[in-house]
């Protein structure tokens, strides 16, 4: 096993890269919407509270291992890498906490840092924490901290009016959409870590061991693919009415689906092209329209309704065709107001 100090290869930089070239169409269209509005961030962090962050930031410095050059070297030099491949302006710091629970999480809107566990170190091996790392680091880039946190404040307000029958229910279609926004986000994060590590493998078998556990000598990609395959076709209407009442209340898709749409993005030839130097820049970001990514988020959510087998889909299909219409219709007057 190579030493955790260097980099085992060389990997290709992807100087000025914008997020937009590794965002889900679905994740890219709200975050260029919310981008657009004046002062939006400003406000957020205002509502949120600059002083959680600074003491979060105190808590884990405190409680927790900052790697360094003398402190878990090769998870630092992953998080300098990470910077250095998607050309973030600032190395974020990593936190390494002790907790046998497998989890990795990007904190923090002016300084962002991140935190891996204990649990998360013993179960992947050196190339698939460099793509944990790498996904943390496109979190940071693509700002979803800023809207993951509008997330949590409206989960914590629908409980708080639950009492209010209608208002509990508006509460909880706005968070229903936004926690359909935040798995789109984890598959953008996943895609940027991809780009960020460069091992395609390590990647599907980061997310497949998330799944399945350490003993990675008992499974096998391609037939965690076909249960991919099997879980997308299985079953009748009522099955396909079950998955969508198993995703209520949840921020990240399930394994079989990351690992899944992960290889189909790596497969399409997105990763290849982008690797050749073919991809948005930041420097562009601010041309981006909103009838633009709208209508490519309708597209990607048509084609994953054409490619799925799922019959519950079926059932629906036409229902959601016409809210995506009519959404399209919405941002598109919407657009020509800011125009």
């Amino acid at each position: 096993m190579p030493s955790m100090t260097t980099p085992d290869r060389t990997r290709t930089p992807l100087p000025g890269i914008s997020s937009r070239a590794y965002e889900h169409p679905a994740d890219r269209s709200a975050l260029v919407a919310m981008r657009s509005l004046t002062g939006f961030d400003s406000v957020l962090k205002r509502t949120s509270g600059l002083f959680s962050e600074r003491r979060l930031r105190l808590m884990f410095l405190a409680s927790a291992v900052r790697t360094s050059e003398t402190q878990f070297r090769g998870l630092y030099d992953m998080g300098r890498d990470s910077a250095y491949i998607l050309d973030l302006a600032r190395i974020p710091e990593v936190y390494v906490q002790q907790d046998p629970k497998v989890y990795a999480m990007a904190i923090g809107f002016d300084e962002p840092f991140i935190v891996v566990s204990t649990g998360c170190l013993d179960l992947l091996d050196e190339e698939e924490l460099r793509f944990v790392i790498g996904h943390e680091t496109a979190h940071i880039l693509s700002g979803h901290a800023v809207y993951g946190t509008m997330l949590q404040i409206l989960t914590r307000l629908a409980t708080r009016v639950a009492w209010i029958p209608l208002g509990y229910i508006g509460l909880r279609v706005i968070v229903a959409a936004l926690e359909e926004w935040a798995r789109k986000a984890e598959m953008s994060a996943d895609r940027g870590g991809l780009l960020a590590g460069q091992d395609p493998e390590a990647a599907l078998r980061a997310l497949m061991k998330l799944a399945g556990g350490s003993r990675l000598h008992e499974m096998n990609i391609e037939a965690f693919l076909d249960q991919a395959r099997e879980y997308d076709t299985a079953g009748d209407v009522r099955d396909g009415l079950l998955k969508v009442l198993n995703l209520l209340g949840t921020t990240h898709p399930f394994a079989v689906t990351r690992v899944a749409e992960l290889d189909r993005w790596r497969r399409s030839g997105d990763y290849d092209r982008i690797l050749t130097g073919d991809y948005p820049r930041r420097t562009d970001d601010h041309n981006a329209k909103i009838s633009d990514e709208v209508k490519a988020a309708a597209a990607s959510y048509r084609e994953s309704w054409s490619q799925s087998q799922d019959p519950f889909i079926g059932v629906l299909r036409d229902v959601a065709e016409g809210a995506v219409n009519a959404g399209e219709r919405i941002f598109n007057r919407f657009s020509r107001r800011e125009n």
